[in-house]
């Protein structure tokens, strides 16, 4: 096993005996041979469009693509016969694709990688296959650690994006032109010649695909559930029966709520779902009752005091304890073993389960708030506010804290960050990496001195749009670019899905990037050097050194 994913890997090397995340050895080798099938597929894909095949014709590629690779990210899929599942229906598309070539005279990919065939393969091959394309082999296979590092940042910037389109792909939004993009990012990624200009290149696509995703998935929502609007959020307990619903996806959390329509059941968010609430085509729903809990990483201890079955939807989910097993469902590419999993949105077992569990005995009174939805559809009418203010001296500047929570120590840096920073500053925040200051008593309900509420919640990661088209239309207002505004941008990162939205601003030229609490571990020194010279990246450090420096634009 060597997996170096996300943030927390071990020793900040790699994960090479068991997952902090809880994956096994066999897991990753099997989530390894995937991501080899992936880049398979990828290669007859780019083939099958050079040959004409039509959008309808790419569907099924197109959907298989998006399911597994998401399945590989962190704290989705830790089943592995799920998994082996993927790999063999992946095995099926590619058999359809070389029959399309073919058909439409077109030319065959002529990498190896293109001629991988698994589809007889038994769980133990699999796995030992899986051992002989890990990162080490593929790395050396390359024999250039510089643009190995950039084939990663390529790597898990993509299942990012595979991430958010794949949520788009939940509510019918489906664009050929991006998933043609991802297909060539992933063909280039299968291979194996060093090529640092075409690598970077690659990995600079990868953002401006991501931009196009999250601009697509801005659209599905606020089309499907209404614009977001600014709403107050009950976070204490409502007496009754419930059910828990956590991850990303809202059309999951929609059908939930109309299923659970007159049973009784009361329906609460956790983690990333909390910006759920900002929805009118959610908020409608009088069962959804508020939020409970913070961010994913405190699940273990937070699931197993809900009192009701937990749905999770998306990443993040962690091995459960023994506690709540039996409580917990998964649904979409969210897997583990032993954990029961819904399929065709029929929460009909879960709502069972809630009227039998006890619930919460009693309304805790008072009740407690937070306020979400300051989507960029909300906060835009008040960007003539803001310009006023920061030009009268009533904001000294504006930060923007989000990304990733995680359970290292050293994430308290974005808590003692947004709490010292100085109170004419405004903050937004989106990602679950605002469970770090959104409850400090020092901040709730802060305003600054114009009325404007201090801290502005722009919703889940999935909702980063939100940031860059704040950011940008500041710009136009200001006639300057981004850069030049009075703002800060300090990401907490942790998975694949930040990966992506880094290279998306990485894309857009934004320089000035505070990241922590380090960073990852598959870039190396020479990679770091030229994201230093050319975006003036940086490492997070002492809070007040930062703080000092972001207020002097640095």
């Amino acid at each position: 096993m060597f997996c170096r994913q996300c943030e927390q890997t071990q020793d900040h090397i790699a994960c090479r005996t068991v997952g902090i995340c809880g994956k096994s050895p066999e897991t990753s080798a099997m989530q390894d041979v995937l991501m080899q099938s992936v880049k398979s597929v990828a290669l007859w894909a780019v083939a099958a469009r050079e040959a004409g095949a039509s959008a309808d014709e790419m569907k099924d590629a197109n959907s298989w693509t998006l399911s597994s690779v998401f399945a590989t990210l962190t704290n989705v899929n830790f089943d592995e016969s799920r998994i082996e599942d993927y790999i063999k229906e992946g095995m099926s598309i590619k058999r359809d694709l070389e029959e399309m070539v073919r058909a439409k005279g077109g030319v065959a990919p002529d990498r190896d990688v293109a001629r991988l065939d698994l589809s007889k393969m038994n769980t133990l091959e699999l796995e030992d296959f899986g051992r002989s394309i890990s990162i080490p082999e593929l790395q050396k296979a390359m024999g250039d650690n510089d643009c190995f590092s950039l084939v990663e940042v390529g790597t898990y910037g993509s299942k990012g994006v595979c991430a958010y389109a794949a949520h788009c792909r939940q509510l019918g939004y489906m664009d050929e032109s991006v998933m043609s993009g991802i297909h060539q990012v992933f063909a280039k990624l299968a291979s194996s010649e060093p090529d640092m200009n075409g690598l970077l290149a690659n990995a600079l696509r990868v953002g401006e695909l991501n931009g196009k995703v999250l601009a697509m998935l801005d659209e599905a929502h606020a089309a499907t559930f209404g614009a977001p609007e600014p709403t107050q959020v009950k976070v204490t307990a409502t007496e009754g029966k419930c059910i828990l619903v956590s991850g990303h996806d809202l059309l999951d959390l929609e059908t939930l709520l109309k299923q659970t329509e007159g049973t009784g059941v009361k329906v609460y968010t956790h983690g990333e779902m909390l910006p759920a609430h900002g929805y009118p085509g959610l908020k409608k729903y009088s069962h959804l009752v508020g939020n409970y809990g913070t961010a994913w990483q405190n699940q273990k201890f937070e699931f197993a005091l809900f009192p009701g079955p937990v749905v999770v939807t998306t990443n993040c989910i962690l091995e459960p304890r023994r506690k709540y097993k039996d409580r917990l469902y998964s649904i979409n590419e969210v897997g583990v073993a032993g954990v029961k999993h819904i399929k065709d949105r029929d929460f009909s077992e879960v709502i069972e389960q809630a009227q039998s569990c006890k619930g919460f005995p009693r309304t805790i009174d008072p009740a407690e708030y937070l306020t979400v939805g300051f989507n960029h559809r909300a906060v835009l009418p008040l960007a003539g506010e803001v310009i006023k203010a920061v030009q009268n001296g009533h904001i000294s500047r504006i930060f923007l804290i989000g990304g990733c929570d995680g359970s290292q120590f050293d994430r308290n840096y974005f808590t003692e960050l947004a709490e010292e920073l100085p109170d004419d500053t405004l903050i937004l925040t989106l990602g679950c990496a605002k469970n770090r200051f959104i409850h400090s008593k020092k901040l709730l309900n802060q305003k600054l001195a114009n009325g404007m509420p201090r801290i502005l919640d722009m919703g889940q990661c999935n909702d980063s749009y939100s940031a860059i088209v704040v950011a940008t239309e500041l710009a136009k207002a200001l006639d300057c670019t981004v850069n030049d505004l009075p703002l800060s941008l300090c990401l907490s990162h942790l998975e694949q899905k930040a990966a992506a939205v880094l290279l998306t601003l990485l894309q857009m030229g934004v320089k000035n990037i505070r990241l922590g609490p380090s960073l990852p571990a598959y870039i190396t020194p020479n990679v770091l050097d030229v994201l230093v010279q050319n975006y003036n990246i940086m490492p997070t450090g002492d809070v007040q050194g930062d703080i000092k420096m972001m207020m002097e634009g640095r």
